[in-house]
């Protein structure tokens, strides 16, 4: 299928040939007939691509503070192959999308295939879109006017908090498409309604719609003559402009206890004494309406009830089709141009220059279902060791393939959950295919090794399919969340092929060095992490999704700790901060007891500060003492023959992948045996049971 990317490092806008999303559980699959182009929103994620690096600096200050902040934890390349990398994933754009669907996932009830419905899905001529974020189009209501309604949702969440009453003078600063819907809902509320913009032509179109429209002169005082000196009840802001003079102008024209609202960009530098005197209330709208950004309703499908959150995003979606069906709001008056999808590039080449308010994309009736796109036809070496890729996030992005690529791995096929991120590493890595079907990989005999790095409640069951299909696996840490899924993994595996689990801690440098040192010497081993504070509506800290940091991220050390010791956990105790601790903290010292007598304790920390090292280890033994700063550096302390090692910042990815591949082509003993691989798991496991009772835990 085709689908509608931009590369952020360059500001290029690609119509990408890409496999087929998988309708998901708790999904739609849509295919596409019309799509709108949000001239202001992707206006400014092309010339923000377009900008140079230093423009791109200024405009987020925030993030070059903490680029700073790592170039001081991990050195500079490191630093800077990570901005590059980020730079280089695909930006999907689009959000407003109208067509039918054509497969329902598990847990929707709602919509049957064949249902005209609107979304928020990109520019592709198939989207897979969480049911939270569909309505479904009444008969009245033309796709092409139903690819409306989410940027009239964005406008009307303005218009809520807002609160207008009949009556009201509301002023709109800004009449581009948002602006337009958003007055004429309002004038549909009962309304006078004052629309302000600089565009000769936008204005025209507000007077057409029985707005009254400023575009010169004082608008301040426009607006105060208008009003008898009263002042507009509320100001909603739709323009998009880095000047502060807009917030001091909607300050300006209000009354006393006037209402201004934030929907579009602007400078936010305020005058105090604009608000002062007349009290004003600022608000900043966010997106569609209340559920946005929300994982529970947007992911997993939980609505908000009607009697508490009377207008969700879904529900504004819903209401905005309402208006365009009766007639209150007219949409065909806003499209600019009708353009046929292979013909983008007349949209996105000069969309700086453009002045459109709406562009229409139509879409071909006849398009590709492939899910499995071939990128490179080139040839493989024969012989055994081919790999697939299961997963194309940040870890596989940043982090795997550029090891993977070093050893000169064959890579045969990558999948990925959108098809998007996928395609974009196969063709930067050379692999041979990009699918949105992993069965594909699994069924595929070329492929020896499959490497899994998706979201971890995923991990155990791939794993199980992996080994039953044949194949070796790696997979990122964690193995499993609980031991039902750890069982699963048990019984398929049968010591035929091999698992490998991504501790490449004890693959570093610095690790082996301390090994070879220290041999298999009884020890005392403090590891802490430094993690960082990850939002708690994150994935991660989800029991069912990520499992929490202590199983999810925590386990690294565990393995490390094992593999230094030459021993395997024989108990644990972990104990959180905070008075009521719950399970999934991370926040929190882990006590290790081996078999061999030897002891480790490892400090999780999400509460640091991010200029300090993230990760430190220090081992004890024989009156030798041996500390690694995140893994840059390793002082010895009692050696006659060791000082210090140095390095660039190596956590041993690199040497583990290298070893993998060489393995599955030649073969030989595992990576890492299999059975300290499950004492790892189930030693995380012990550390949450034993923050639950409140005591030490055998393993």
């Amino acid at each position: 299928m085709k689908q509608i990317i931009q590369n952020l490092k360059n500001g290029e806008t690609i119509l990408e040939d890409i496999p087929m999303p998988r309708v998901k559980q708790g999904c739609v699959l849509i295919k596409t007939t019309r799509s709108l182009v949000s001239a202001g929103t992707e206006r400014m994620l092309v010339e923000f691509g377009k900008a140079s690096m230093l423009q791109k600096a200024r405009q987020q200050p925030d993030r070059v503070k903490q680029v700073f902040d790592k170039i001081k934890t991990d050195g500079l390349q490191p630093t800077l192959k990570a901005v590059m990398n980020k730079l280089d994933q695909p930006l999907p754009l689009g959000y407003c999308n109208a067509g039918r669907v054509i497969a329902v996932g598990e847990g929707v009830s709602e919509f049957q295939i064949g249902d005209r419905v609107a979304s928020n899905g990109a520019h592709a001529e198939y989207v897979c879109v969480p049911k939270n974020l569909v309505a479904p189009i009444p008969d009245n209501v033309s796709d092409e006017d139903a690819a409306f309604t989410v940027i009239g949702a964005i406008g009307l969440q303005g218009i809520r908090l807002c609160a207008p009453q009949f009556g009201e003078t509301i002023v709109v600063l800004g009449l581009g498409l948002i602006g337009l819907i958003t007055a004429e809902l309002l004038l549909a509320n009962g309304c006078k309604v004052i629309g302000i913009d600089l565009d000769a032509d936008k204005i025209a179109i507000a007077k057409q719609k029985g707005i009254i429209a400023i575009h010169s002169g004082d608008v301040v005082k426009h607006v105060m003559h208008i009003t008898n000196g009263t002042g507009a009840d509320g100001v909603i802001i739709t323009a998009s402009a880095a000047t502060d003079e807009i917030i001091s102008q909607a300050a300006n024209m209000s009354r006393k206890q006037g209402r201004i609202i934030l929907v579009g960009v602007v400078g936010l530098n305020i005058k105090r004494s604009d608000f002062y005197e007349k009290e004003l209330t600022f608000r900043v709208s966010c997106s569609y309406g209340p559920g946005r950004y929300d994982d529970s309703y947007e992911k997993a499908g939980i609505d908000y009830p009607l009697p508490y959150v009377r207008w969700t995003e879904k529900r504004n979606f819903e209401a905005v089709l309402q208006a365009i069906g009766s007639g209150k709001l007219g949409v065909k008056s806003l499209i600019t141009e009708r353009i046929k999808l292979q013909d983008y590039g007349r949209v996105y080449n000069n969309i700086s220059d453009k002045q459109s308010i709406a562009s229409i994309l139509e879409y071909p009736e006849e398009s590709n279902e492939a899910e499995t796109v071939v990128i490179n036809q080139g040839k493989f070496p024969a012989g055994k060791g081919g790999i697939g890729i299961i997963g194309a996030g940040n870890f596989t992005a940043m982090t795997m393939l550029p090891a993977l690529q070093s050893a000169n791995a064959p890579l045969y096929s990558i999948a990925s959950a959108s098809g998007v991120t996928g395609t974009t590493l196969a063709k930067k890595y050379k692999i041979g295919k990009s699918t949105t079907d992993y069965n594909s990989i699994l069924q595929d005999p070329a492929i020896d090794l499959v490497m899994i790095t998706t979201r971890h409640n995923l991990h155990a069951h791939m794993v199980a399919e992996s080994l039953l299909a044949g194949k070796h696996v790696f997979v990122e840490k964690p193995l499993a969340l609980n031991r039902q899924q750890l069982d699963e993994i048990l019984n398929a595996y049968n010591g035929t092929k091999t698992v490998t689990v991504g501790f490449n801690r004890r693959f570093s440098p610095h690790t082996e060095k301390i090994k070879q040192l220290l041999g298999d010497a009884q020890m005392n081993v403090v590891a802490t992490m430094n993690a960082g504070h990850i939002p708690a509506n994150s994935w991660v800290h989800d029991s069912k999704t990520g499992g929490g940091r202590i199983i999810g991220e925590a386990c690294h050390y565990i393995d490390l700790i094992t593999f230094l010791a030459g021993s395997k956990v024989k108990a644990v105790c972990m104990n959180a901060m905070g008075v009521n601790p719950q399970a999934n903290t991370d926040n929190a010292s882990i006590l290790l007891e081996y078999e061999n007598g030897s002891t480790g304790v490892i400090n999780y920390f999400s509460n640091g500060s991010k200029a300090y090292s993230k990760e430190r280890i220090e081992v004890y033994s024989q009156e030798r003492t041996l500390i690694t700063d995140n893994f840059r550096v390793t002082t010895g302390y009692g050696f006659k023959n060791f000082s210090t090692l140095k390095t660039e910042i190596d956590k041993g990815h690199k040497a583990q992948f290298k070893l993998l591949t060489e393995k599955i082509k030649t073969g030989g003993a595992p990576l890492i045996p299999f059975d300290e691989i499950v004492n790892t798991t189930l030693a995380s496991f012990a550390a949450v049971e034993s923050l639950i009772s409140r005591q030490w835990v055998n393993v």
